[in-house]
């Protein structure tokens, strides 16, 4: 996850798309009761275990052993709950000039629909602990359960829920590699554009695991364990996708969570969404964590960011909004 900066092309990109911001605020889904909706449960213990598991491969680093095991891993599971599941290799450049390999993994349930859902988080943990405390470890790589794997652990749940429904509309799950490897605070040089983060959502949206997919909308999460969980409505989805955002939002309210989805804006991040809104077209929008007086949350790239960030609770808020807002179209 990456620092609270706007980029150029972001800034571009959110001119072109707040012309159809008033269109997109005209959906008003405010008077549905989202309470009402039937869901399959959402297992929090599951949840929890999934994340776990992604922490004892060590640090999902690039061309690392646990990248590769814990990669195998999250591919074996899929394919054991998803229609079908694409393994997107592609190789890029780190900030340094580095080549690195990387694997986007997307499972999709009810392949044939058209009308899908796009459910993502990335991965991969970060190389290098540049915000941790202890000046020893900044050049460490990191755990990342909050960041990277909790987002992936609510999803791996969000597949064993789908298996064997029957769905009208179809749902694929992106998970990315390579979103968390941009330049390091203590690094001589930066990218000023911070094209450097979110690799492997640039290349999918680039280069999509089939020809002409699209997706009516999609949520992203990042961060989403931390027992202080705390959503904003973050700038650029605003503009990408207010609609889906405010739809999220009346959910969350309706299940009793608008503590954790508080009914503020927050300034611009760079995350996987920008890329997918920016190239794939898809109007998708971000859950990241906005702990008050810290960035992202206290333990965000520091070698802290271990299992013992990740609360049961959390997971299963989150876990509990997003098949509401599946199902509450299913249930259409």
């Amino acid at each position: 996850m990456k620092t609270k900066l706007l980029i150029i092309i972001v800034l571009i990109s959110f001119i072109v798309v707040s012309c159809s911001k008033k269109k997109d605020n005209n959906q008003d889904e405010s008077q549905i009761n989202y309470k009402s909706v039937k869901t399959p449960d959402f297992n929090a213990d599951s949840a929890y275990m999934f994340v776990k598991n992604q922490c004892d491969f060590g640090p999902r680093v690039p061309d690392s052993k646990a990248a590769k095991d814990c990669g195998d891993y999250l591919i074996s599971y899929l394919r054991s709950k998803a229609d079908t599941v694409y393994v997107q290799e592609f190789s890029s450049k780190l900030w340094n000039g580095k080549q690195v390999k990387g694997r986007n993994i997307i499972a999709s349930f009810n392949k044939e629909a058209t009308d899908r859902v796009l459910l993502a988080s990335h991965w991969d943990s970060r190389l290098w602990a540049d915000n941790d405390s202890d000046k020893k470890n900044v050049k460490k790589p990191i755990i990342g359960a909050n960041d990277g794997a909790s987002g992936v652990g609510v999803l791996m749940e969000i597949a064993r829920v789908l298996k064997d429904k029957k769905l009208k509309q179809g749902v694929d799950l992106v998970l990315f590699d390579l979103e968390d490897q941009g330049s390091p605070s203590w690094a001589d040089t930066t990218i000023d554009d911070q094209s450097d983060w979110c690799l492997g959502s640039q290349y999918w949206a680039q280069n999509l695991h089939l020809p002409f997919y699209s997706a009516t909308y999609g949520i992203l999460l990042d961060m989403v364990g931390s027992s202080d969980l705390r959503f904003l409505k973050e700038q650029q989805s605003m503009g990408y996708a207010s609609s889906i955002m405010n739809k999220v939002w009346n959910i969350a309210s309706d299940l009793g969570f608008s503590n954790n989805f508080v009914n503020e804006e927050s300034g611009g991040i760079m995350d996987d969404h920008i890329w997918v809104n920016h190239y794939a077209k898809i109007p998708m929008i971000d859950l990241v964590q906005n702990s008050e007086n810290s960035n992202f949350f206290p333990y965000w790239h520091t070698t802290k960011d271990d299992i013992n960030c990740i609360n049961k609770n959390s997971l299963a808020i989150v876990g509990k909004v997003l098949l509401v807002s599946i199902f509450a179209n299913e249930n259409n």
